[in-house]
């Protein structure tokens, strides 16, 4: 399976509590929410087309206790039934019942094990949010695609999903719209170590 990470952004990197202003408020954050006043229904049937290429999901242990506390709740929404009922694996070392069946989960050497899933066959292994385990897996460089949907909007402060120490990637474009509400959408391949050069003449 690919790899592919999905996340949602602010213009100034922060990923954190895109979905409502209790979704995740550690580290003392206020500001969630962000992310819900630009949504379209462009988006939504795009991100519907993503799902429809999942053959399982990734999560962080926080991402996962959200989804799967709202996810059974809601089986009436048109992506439920695929969020629901495809294969999960969560990474955690504290998390031991899960619940939203059916889970797995990976704990010790979770780059390891995601490497493991990967060689299985099946098309993409999605990995929703979960910025933390995201930042692993590009340290660990075991992510085949970046899906990254950009709001048009600054909060100033909150937890970033690139931040500073953070890995270094190479990335290619392989993808960008634009939805009617203003949603940026950047589909890149990732191609390992990022390349440099030096600007000036004769270069």
């Amino acid at each position: 399976m690919k790899l592919v990470v999905q996340e949602f952004l602010t213009l100034d990197g922060v990923s954190q509590g895109p979905g409502s202003p209790d979704e995740d408020t550690s580290d003392g954050f206020t500001r969630g929410g962000w992310f819900v006043p630009h949504l379209d229904e462009e988006f939504e049937r795009l991100a519907g087309t993503w799902l429809d290429q999942a053959d399982a999901f990734l999560f962080g242990r926080r991402t996962y206790q959200n989804f799967a506390r709202d996810w059974p709740a809601m089986p009436e929404h048109p992506f439920a039934g695929t969020m629901n009922g495809l294969p999960k694996y969560v990474a955690s070392h504290s998390l031991t019942t899960p619940g939203w069946n059916p889970t797995t989960v990976l704990s010790g050497d979770v780059p390891a094990q995601v490497a493991e899933l990967k060689r299985q066959p099946g098309r993409e292994l999605q990995v929703h949010g979960s910025a933390r385990l995201a930042q692993s897996l590009l340290a660990a460089g075991l992510v085949d695609t970046l899906r990254l949907v950009i709001a048009p909007v600054v909060v100033g402060t909150g937890r970033r999903l690139f931040p500073d120490g953070g890995a270094p990637t190479g990335l290619r474009l392989v993808g960008h719209r634009t939805t009617p509400a203003g949603l940026s959408v950047h589909t890149f391949a990732a191609t390992g170590l990022p390349a440099y050069g030096t600007y000036g003449a004769g270069a």
